[in-house]
């Protein structure tokens, strides 16, 4: 569908929406990045009762024939309901399901101004302040997506684990890998045979994002402005989030072993990891008989600090549970 087609579809849809008088779709540009989405940016002018808004708009709409099939119904239940419990993401204005409207399902949510390409974040000397706080801003960012309560905003429909939310996560994502390829690869037969021999054990349960990493982040020089792409979102680990981001593929080529180049080890550790670490902490230093000795506390509280992370990581990923 040619630009002018969407411009001028997307007034009239605009229009109807939100009951405007008339509505001028300006700058629309296609986005760079969205991997399984469409992404365009424009500037919606609307006129209602004699006043005459301007505002920054995105639209997300389906590719046809992606293998990666997602909801956009579902993101923007998710979207809604993460917006009102507070978390920092882009306030979500419409979604139409009709494929007559622009050949596929989509939706409107606000622009949030800012950068979102990780390697200026790791590199440009304007981000160097970012740097430093976004590791304490993405714990606190992921200890409230953890604590939206499913239930009160009716998201039970999310994907949820049978039983083992790690047995869960990794069928979904053995079965999307045979999916998109087709030809043997020993290599990620024998990753996948050890991780069924070696799954972590899990009963806790919350809303997880699902692709929880850098490259899914708004920000600026002060950091995290907006977390994007909740289209994986489902029930399950919440220590998956913690462990994705973790993933050495999310340095982006920095040289830094810390999880995604930022911070330290322990400032990415999420409030969950460390509880965790801190009642690891209580317990062995109870029953220590260096009690009172500085240097063995701290070597014991460096010890559980990473035990909580090791614990994190072991869930390996996002679950793709589509």
């Amino acid at each position: 569908m040619e630009p002018k087609e969407i411009r001028e579809r997307l007034s009239g849809f605009i229009a109807e929406q939100g009951g405007f008088a008339l509505v001028t779709i300006e700058n629309l540009k296609r986005m760079a990045g969205g991997a399984v989405r469409e992404i365009w940016s424009f500037d919606a002018v609307t006129e209602k009762d004699g006043c005459t808004v301007r505002r920054g708009m995105v639209l997300r709409r389906d590719l046809p024939g992606h293998k990666l099939v997602t909801s956009r119904h579902d993101e923007f239940l998710v979207l809604r309901a993460a917006h009102r419990d507070g978390v920092p993401v882009p306030e979500v204005l419409w979604l139409c399901e009709d494929p007559g409207v622009l050949g596929s399902a989509f939706f409107i949510m606000e622009r949030i101004e800012g950068e979102s390409i990780p390697r200026r974040l790791l590199r440009d000397q304007a981000y160097a302040r970012a740097r430093q706080v976004m590791p304490q801003q993405l714990a606190a960012i992921l200890a409230q997506i953890h604590k939206i309560d499913v239930k009160r905003h009716q998201l039970d429909f999310l994907p949820a684990p049978a039983d083992s939310p790690a047995r869960t996560g990794l069928t979904s994502c053995d079965a999307t890998f045979r999916e998109l390829t087709l030809e043997p690869h020993p290599a990620f037969e024998l990753a996948m045979r050890w991780l069924v021999a070696h799954l972590p054990k899990s009963s806790r349960q919350a809303l997880v994002h699902g692709d929880f990493r850098i490259g899914n982040v708004i920000f600026g020089p002060k950091g995290a402005r907006a977390i994007l792409d909740w289209e994986f979102a489902h029930l399950g680990d919440p220590l998956e989030d913690l462990a994705w981001i973790c993933v050495r593929s999310w340095r982006f080529m920095s040289r830094s072993s810390r999880p995604s180049g930022l911070g330290s080890r322990s400032a990415r550790c999420s409030r969950t990891a460390k509880i965790s670490s801190a009642n690891t902490l209580r317990a062995s230093t109870a029953c220590s008989p260096n009690r009172g000795n500085p240097r063995s506390e701290r070597i014991i509280a460096e010890r559980a600090d990473r035990r909580a992370c090791g614990r994190a990581a072991a869930c390996g990923g996002p679950g793709r549970q589509r």
